[in-house]
């Protein structure tokens, strides 16, 4: 224990360190750092990253771009842009089956939802990237790793617990926290200093995060919660009100849980939800706008177009009305609560999530089958679903008489049920 307790300090006393120290071109150096890998996605924040981590912590800069999703509109040029900014390599991975397979899915099987509509979109992709952050610094010989994320939101934790469980040895570089940059004007100053360039793309008066699952859209108006968002502003989903006037039918296939198939044709993961995100797109499914709660304490107006994942969502859900009994019901509902804040709040490589997942997959082995779905201006009707593992019985829910089920039994079950409620009036009629 002595022994254990003397590393947990040395770890502790290693982040605290902030010594400086001069080079050989005068400038104040933080911690000696050999190698970086950034989360990189190529905007005017991780660009000034890139020169920053160089001149403060003396290091060699390898960016990561992760590739969940978000189109290719926004990987085109990446090393380029990154080589310009001064990093060694950039290293780019297609994440997306893994992203879909791995953290969507068991997502979706477990039922998470975040304060009642948030689907987790950004939650889910976080962990995966900085699993992946976390091989690439194992792959390069990195002794740290960073992020751009700011010290307000969400992110830095999610990002930094999955650092911590992961390889607890690395040291994470946090600029946000750190710099004096203070907003876009600062980057564009210090930028041109350093001979960076800067990008050119118009900057978007939203903050917004996309990925295979979801858009997520921040800012602007949407900082009031009064105002209504702005019908430009959606990207993912058609206006519900102009949406085809035709309703459209699709049938999601299930196994244990996890969805397989739309109109009886199977899908890798990625695939099938790239899928439903074009089908639930053109009939304007999915969107949601809410204030949620943050990790870090403050409230937060944010629009989530999530189209494929609403679709899914309700199927599996719908599915599970079939295949898993009442007080099955109620528990994985009770412990899918909890799995959302885990997952909100960065907990993925958590145990008690690992081994909440493992009760998810246990109960939902049985929600196999297929459900009928109808599209409509915005709306998911569920009009059908079927199952070989189903315990609905007709001959038992019908209103005629059957053997399994004699209606005169249920005068004996009132009487004992209601027992308690009984012997309460009694005691305050005296009786």
């Amino acid at each position: 224990m002595a022994c254990n307790s003397q590393a947990i300090q040395a770890v502790l006393a290693s982040d605290k360190e902030t010594v400086t120290s001069g080079d050989s071109k005068g400038r104040i150096l933080r911690k000696k750092l050999n190698k970086v890998v950034l989360a990189y996605s190529g905007g005017l924040d991780t660009s000034v990253i890139v020169p920053w981590l160089r001149e403060n912590y003396g290091c060699d800069v390898v960016c990561f771009t992760a590739d969940v999703g978000q189109g290719m509109k926004e990987l085109e040029g990446l090393e380029e842009k990154a080589k310009a900014s001064g990093a060694s390599e950039l290293v780019v991975k297609d994440l997306k089956e893994e992203f879909v397979r791995d953290f969507i899915f068991p997502c979706l099987r477990a039922g998470a939802v975040y304060e009642r509509k948030y689907l987790l979109g950004t939650s889910m992709a976080r962990p995966v990237i900085a699993k992946a952050m976390v091989d690439v610094a194992r792959e390069v010989g990195a002794d740290a790793v960073s992020h751009g994320c700011t010290g307000k939101g969400n992110d830095q934790v999610r990002f930094e617990l999955t650092f911590f469980a992961l390889n607890p040895e690395l040291s994470v570089v946090a600029p946000w926290r750190e710099w004096e940059i203070r907003g876009r004007e600062d980057a564009i100053e210090y930028a041109k200093k350093h001979n960076v360039p800067v990008p050119v793309t118009k900057k978007s008066i939203y903050s917004r995060d996309r990925n295979l699952w979801h858009l997520s859209h921040e800012g602007d108006i949407l900082e009031d919660p009064a105002n209504e968002p702005k019908k430009d502003m959606y990207m993912m989903t058609v206006d519900p009100e102009k949406a085809p006037d035709k309703p459209e039918y699709i049938e999601i296939g299930i196994v244990s849980g996890i969805p397989v198939s739309v109109n009886g044709e199977e899908l890798s993961p990625a695939s099938l939800l790239a899928e439903l995100n074009e089908i639930g797109g053109r009939h304007g499914i999915g969107r949601v706008d809410m204030v949620e709660n943050r990790l870090v304490g403050m409230k937060s107006r944010g629009v989530y177009e999530t189209p494929g994942g609403t679709i899914l969502f309700t199927a599996v859900q719908e599915l599970e009305s079939l295949t898993i009994d009442r007080e099955g019901i109620q528990e994985k509902d009770r412990l899918a609560l909890k799995y959302a804040e885990l997952v909100y709040a960065g907990r993925w490589f958590d145990p008690l999530r690992q081994s909440m997942d493992a009760f998810m997959e246990e109960i939902t082995k049985t929600t196999t089958g297929t459900v009928t779905i109808k599209l409509y201006k915005g709306s998911v009707t569920v009009v059908g679903r079927q199952s070989p593992y189903s315990l609905y019985r007709q001959d038992i829910s019908s209103f005629e008489s059957g053997q399994i089920y004699d209606q005169a039994d249920a005068a004996g079950f009132i009487r004992l049920y209601g027992l308690p409620m009984r012997v309460r009036a009694m005691l305050e009629n005296g009786l």
